[in-house]
C-alpha cells in the first residue's frame, strides 16, 4: 500500500512482513489482531538500544546518571515527540470509539504504537536493525542531551543553581486558584529575595505552578547573566518587568509586596 510505503520511507526501513507493521499500527479498539505484545517487545528492546547508547557516548557517567537519561528519553513524551516527527497517527487503525474520542492525538496511543513499532521491526529483521532505526529516531533528542540538567525538572536545577552560589532556596506561595473544585488552576510565585526576583506560574496543581515559577525563575536568572537585564539593586526605576510565559518580575525593595499591582497578569 502507498500509505504504508511513505511511512517506511520516513522510518527508513522496508519490512519484509508488511503484516508486522499492520499489527504495529492496530490498536486493540481496531481488532483483535492488535499492537499490545509488540509494544510490550518494542518497550524492552527501545530500553535496551538507548542504554546502549548512553553507554558509548558518556563513558564517564555512573549508573544513577545514566539511569537518569534513559529513563527520560524512553517515556512517553519522548515517544510522543517522535511520532509525531514522523506523523505515524496518520498510520494508526484505530476503533470507531477511539476515533470519535480523537484518539489519533493522544500521547499514550501514540507512545504505544512507537513501542510496538520497533517490537515489530526487531522481529522482521533482528536487533542490529532495529538498533540503527532508534538511533535515527530518537537523533534529535540525544543531540539535546545535557548530562547536568536532562530530566531534572526546573524546581531541582533551580535549587541546584542556588546552593551552588550559596544563595537561600526560592519560596513558594499559592497566590490564588481558580475553576471549580475538580478543575482547578494554581497561580504560584517563586520568591528568591538575594537576587531581587519574584517570577509567577500557573499549573493544573500547587506543584505543577511551582514547576512553572521555577523555570520562569531559571529564564530570568539566565537573561540577567547574559547581561540583557541588570538587578533590580542597580536599575534606576528599581523594577523590571518580563513577560516570558507567565510573569516575570526583578523586584526592588518597593516592591517586595505580594499583592503589588504588577505581580499578576
Amino acid at each position: 500500500m502507498e500509505k504504508l510505503k511513505l511511512l517506511q520511507e520516513r522510518i527508513k526501513y522496508v519490512f519484509q512482513d508488511e503484516r508486522l507493521l499492520k499489527m504495529a499500527l492496530t490498536h486493540r479498539s481496531y481488532s483483535s489482531e492488535h499492537n499490545e505484545r509488540l509494544e510490550f517487545l518494542g518497550d524492552s528492546i527501545l530500553n535496551c538500544v538507548i542504554a546502549t547508547l548512553l553507554y558509548e557516548c558518556y563513558p564517564d557517567l555512573d549508573e544513577g546518571s545514566l539511569s537518569r537519561l534513559r529513563s527520560n528519553l524512553v517515556r512517553q513524551q519522548a515517544l510522543f515527540n517522535v511520532a509525531q516527527r514522523i506523523d505515524i497517527s496518520a498510520f494508526l487503525r484505530l476503533g470507531e470509539g477511539e476515533l470519535k474520542a480523537g484518539g489519533f492525538n493522544r500521547p499514550s496511543i501514540l507512545a504505544d504504537t512507537m513501542e510496538a513499532l520497533f517490537g515489530a521491526i526487531f522481529l522482521d529483521a533482528g536487533f542490529e536493525t532495529v538498533h540503527r532505526v532508534i538511533q535515527e529516531c530518537f537523533a534529535s533528542l540525544l543531540a539535546a542531551v545535557d548530562p547536568k540538567t536532562f530530566g531534572k525538572d526546573a524546581k531541582t536545577q533551580l535549587q541546584e543553581y542556588l546552593q551552588s552560589r550559596k544563595i537561600a532556596l526560592p519560596e513558594y506561595h499559592v497566590i490564588a486558584t481558580h475553576g471549580a473544585a475538580h478543575k482547578q488552576e494554581f497561580d504560584v510565585e517563586c520568591v528568591i529575595p538575594k537576587l531581587d526576583i519574584r517570577v509567577f506560574g500557573s499549573g493544573s496543581s500547587r506543584r505543577a505552578g511551582e514547576q512553572e515559577a521555577a523555570k520562569q525563575a531559571l529564564e530570568l536568572i539566565k537573561l540577567m547573566a547574559d547581561g540583557e537585564i541588570v538587578s533590580a539593586s542597580r536599575n534606576k526605576k528599581r523594577e523590571t518587568q518580563l513577560k516570558l510565559a507567565g510573569i516575570a518580575t526583578v523586584q526592588g525593595n518597593e516592591s517586595s509586596d505580594p499583592g503589588s499591582s504588577n505581580t499578576r497578569k
